[in-house]
């Protein structure tokens, strides 16, 4: 079975390369083309592309991966990825994204939101944590953030406050981390993907 901090390390491989690709995003809205590159696609999106890559260079590993597995006991909610074999999985893990600049290169102040609210309505990275321990998913629990890296805002400081308050939930494991480079949208080129095994406290 892979590990933690395996999975995170093929997670930025895989972004660097379906990133390669040259994907284009479609903004929802507008139905405009962003410009080429991985950094602009949602989270659903961006899980499938690296999950499609990974399958394809480790399929012993990740062939099998399934996406959006309902929650038994929420059966209106659904994981964002599952590893392995059901009902007992390799591994439960829902990601979040921390993009802090938009495809235009403005500042996005709401993305915060999304990793550090205490509100179930927000489907926060810290109400994730909650929301798995307590999913009825059998398996091993993760959340994972992967995040674009900018000067002005560093993503540590965000990555540190969702640790802070999630420790205060469930019972995290340490920090495991993995870096992605050399992507080729002008705004999201770089960044780091990091993530915890979560049990119950």
């Amino acid at each position: 079975m892979v590990t933690l901090a395996e999975f995170l390390t093929d997670f930025a491989r895989g972004m660097e390369l379906a990133d390669m690709r040259g994907p284009v995003a479609i903004n929802s809205r507008t139905k405009t083309a962003f410009r080429p590159g991985i950094g602009p696609h949602s989270e659903n999106q961006t899980v499938k592309l690296v999950l499609d890559e990974l399958a394809a260079i480790k399929a012993e590993i990740y062939e099998g991966y399934q996406r959006g597995v309902p929650y038994p006991q929420s059966p209106g909610r659904k994981c964002d990825l599952c590893l392995g074999r059901p009902p007992d999985w390799a591994w439960v893990i829902e990601a979040k994204m921390l993009r802090l600049y938009g495809d235009n290169g403005k500042l996005n102040d709401n993305m915060l939101m999304h990793i550090l609210s205490p509100y179930p309505e927000h489907r926060s990275a810290l109400t994730d944590c909650q929301k798995l321990v307590q999913s009825g998913l059998r398996g091993r629990k993760a959340i994972v953030i992967y995040a674009y890296e900018s000067v002005e805002f560093p993503t540590a400081a965000a990555i540190n406050a969702f640790e802070l308050l999630a420790s205060d939930a469930v019972r995290l494991s340490g920090r495991a981390t993995a870096s992605f480079r050399g992507l080729i949208h002008p705004v999201h080129q770089s960044g780091v993907v990091a993530g915890w095994e979560i049990t119950e406290k």
